[in-house]
């Protein structure tokens, strides 16, 4: 009987024997004699034999490691999307690290360096937004090749040039300058694509674990593209002597990102069908095409709640994001060596907490778990501009960053997860869009201030708006879980959707009504979760 002690399918006890006179290393009826000179002894799952350890078998601390970084869910598709990011993350984070010491050896001030920022956050917000709505229409793959090879071209022309109007031009078309080497979450405006890619290709409970694994290969990426700004020596020359001296590192860039362009051509996309819709001049007429561009209408909802905090962490992040390098550089006088190293050391610690992050969320829950990691963002931002040394400031952006890591995959899941299937793509291009305008417009403040009032006022400011953003997103989505989260219908074993009664609604129309989850864990319910 299934389930009944004995039986080995199901893990129970193995039975008593009650034959007397059996030898108890007979092998089972239906199994084939040894070889003569050979042994009876079976080998288990663990490796391990009736007679003993088979030294042949994968140890299994081995098999472990095998199974945690190559999962039985994992796809081919994924894991040429990861190997991608560990190249284009290896490109951003060395950008992040040499381009604004660069810019500044290059006779940019603050202001100049905000201006400069300025035109990179708004030229990214408007492909971010055109990308990511037409990949919903188009398919995901062609921008997962296009983009990188965009961002080798930018790299090139760094290397050979120190006009100004070349460096905004180039700078803007290859995202440069709105980050730090540590910063290994973004990839440029493409990643609207790249995130409804990984949607589409796994199941929902997967999701989450996979995003983690995203942002650990961005991380890994980002550990070797720090150690690549070694490449890049401490010096104080201009024009001409520092675009020589820097060339090397811009060529790694470049290298990287047409890398990352290459392998996402060997990926496979399934074919997109766009829904068939007519409007006032027939199908395909003048009233369909007009409907191509509006707002998503099914995760409408989601979107208005996404602009309002994602505006918030904008303008939080564009005070003191594109600055960090700047930041560290004009206060205790670093090369990019020394930054490199620090931000390897931050993106080899982070690759861990990355990988916690779908089991912090299985804990405590998605929405608790960004919630209390924004919150600690916030406030490790006060002691870090504090630091008197920096040794001690270097330590305060290594735990901040370590607790950022965990946050970031669970902030991109949650929102293509709650999204329309179809809807992917644009939500996530357009919930980032009120994101990159304001952070196209904090920058131009953070200049001002730090070259005239104070060099770290400014990230004191963005530690409030951060702490607002965290606050904002426990309101707005404490009552909306993901669809993981969901209780399941126990005949289909799908999440329960969104409404009560006959003709409820998919749980992308409307937001869930969900009660409030208890703060503590003494007393409260736990919605059941997939397989558990």
């Amino acid at each position: 009987m299934p389930g009944s002690p004995g039986d080995p399918g199901t893990g129970g006890l193995p039975a008593l024997a009650t034959v007397k006179n059996v030898d108890p290393h007979a092998p089972e009826p239906g199994t084939p004699a040894p070889e003569e000179g050979g042994s009876a002894a079976v080998r288990g799952e663990d490796g391990v034999t009736n007679g003993g350890p088979d030294p042949t078998a994968p140890a299994p601390r081995a098999r472990l490691l095998r199974r945690t970084l190559r999962p039985a869910w994992s796809s081919r598709n994924l894991e040429l999307i990861l190997a991608a990011r560990v190249a284009m993350s290896a490109g951003r984070a060395l950008a992040g690290v040499i381009v604004p010491i660069y810019l500044a050896l290059q006779g940019f001030s603050a202001v100049e360096l905000a201006a400069y920022v300025v035109v990179v956050a708004a030229a990214s917000a408007v492909l971010s937004t055109a990308i990511g709505t037409l990949a919903d229409q188009v398919g995901r793959k062609p921008f997962l090749v296009a983009l990188p090879l965009v961002t080798a071209a930018a790299a090139a022309t760094f290397a050979v040039t120190a006009s100004h109007p070349l460096l905004f031009v180039a700078g803007a078309l290859g995202s440069f300058g709105r980050g730090a080497g540590a910063g290994a979450g973004a990839v440029g405006p493409y990643q609207p694509a790249e995130s409804a890619f990984v949607t589409d290709d796994l199941p929902s409970q997967y999701r989450n674990a996979a995003f983690g694994f995203v942002t650990f290969s961005s991380s890994f990426g980002a550990l070797v593209g720090s150690l690549l700004a070694l490449l890049v020596p401490k010096v104080h020359a201009h024009g001409a002597a520092a675009t020589a001296a820097f060339r090397d590192g811009f060529v790694a860039i470049a290298v990287a990102s047409a890398v990352a362009g290459i392998l996402a051509w060997w990926l496979v996309e399934a074919r997109r069908l766009a829904p068939r819709r007519t409007g006032a001049g027939g199908a395909g007429g003048r009233g369909d095409r007009a409907r191509r561009f509006r707002l998503p209408h099914h995760s409408r909802w989601l979107l208005y709640r996404l602009w309002i905090t994602n505006t918030l962490n904008g303008a939080a992040v564009g005070m003191f994001g594109p600055f960090v390098t700047y930041w560290f550089f004009r206060r205790f006088d670093v090369g990019s060596g020394q930054l490199g190293l620090l931000f390897a050391a931050i993106n080899a610690a982070t690759m861990v907490s990355s990988l916690s992050a779908a089991g912090l969320a299985r804990r405590w829950g998605l929405v608790r778990t960004v919630t209390v990691v924004r919150v600690l963002q916030a406030v490790l931002l006060v002691p870090m501009v504090l630091a008197p040394s920096f040794v001690a400031a270097g330590a305060v952006y290594f735990l901040r960053m370590i607790v950022q890591r965990i946050g970031l995959p669970l902030r991109q899941s949650y929102a293509v997860g709650l999204a329309h299937p179809d809807e992917r793509a644009s939500v996530a291009a357009l919930s980032n869009l009120p994101s990159q305008l304001a952070m196209a417009g904090s920058p131009l403040v953070t200049g001002y201030l730090m070259d005239e009032v104070s060099l770290s006022l400014p990230f004191e400011l963005a530690a409030v708006l951060q702490f607002l953003n965290a606050s904002t997103f426990w309101l707005l989505f404490r009552r909306h879980p993901p669809d993981e989260e969901r209780p399941r219908d126990a005949g289909t074993g799908q999440a329960a959707p969104v409404g009560d009664g006959a003709g409820a609604s998919p749980p992308w129309s409307a937001p869930p009504a969900m009660p409030d989850p208890p703060i503590g864990g003494a007393g409260g319910t736990v919605a059941p979760r997939p397989g558990g």
